[in-house]
């Protein structure tokens, strides 16, 4: 499982590093997608939860999940971590979420999501139980 926010910023070359316990639960590589959230974010998923994300989503009626297909899968990137646990994030995907210099990556307990900090904020607010 994954969990906790993590302040991050993007280096010169477009790399982020990953929390070290995030890297240990996805391995050395992963996929990274558009989130579904109603900010733009991405999601990132170890191989074995995109499999089973891609199960679902193909037993789900073609009418359904046309959409999604499309949202999810053809902006999708599989990622290798390089060996300081930094992955290089594809232009379409940063310019998708609004990621410019700082992100935060937060843990979704079986996916992290990678989110620009200033749209996070106002996801939380919007979260709040209050």
């Amino acid at each position: 499982m994954v969990y906790g926010e993590y302040p991050y910023k993007i280096d010169k070359k477009n790399r982020i590093c990953i929390p070290t316990d995030f890297r240990e639960y996805f391995g050395e590589k992963c996929m990274v997608c558009r989130g579904l959230d109603a900010k733009p974010c991405l999601y990132i998923y170890s191989m074995e939860e995109w499999e089973k994300l891609d199960l679902y989503i193909k037993s789900m009626p073609i009418a359904t999940s046309r959409n999604v297909r499309k949202f999810v899968f053809a902006g999708a990137a599989k990622l290798e971590f390089d060996g300081q646990g930094r992955l290089l994030l594809p232009a379409h995907l940063r310019e998708y979420a609004g990621l410019t210099e700082e992100v935060m990556v937060v843990g979704q307990s079986d996916y992290a999501a990678i989110w620009n900090p200033e749209k996070w904020e106002e996801e939380k607010i919007i979260c709040s139980p209050e």
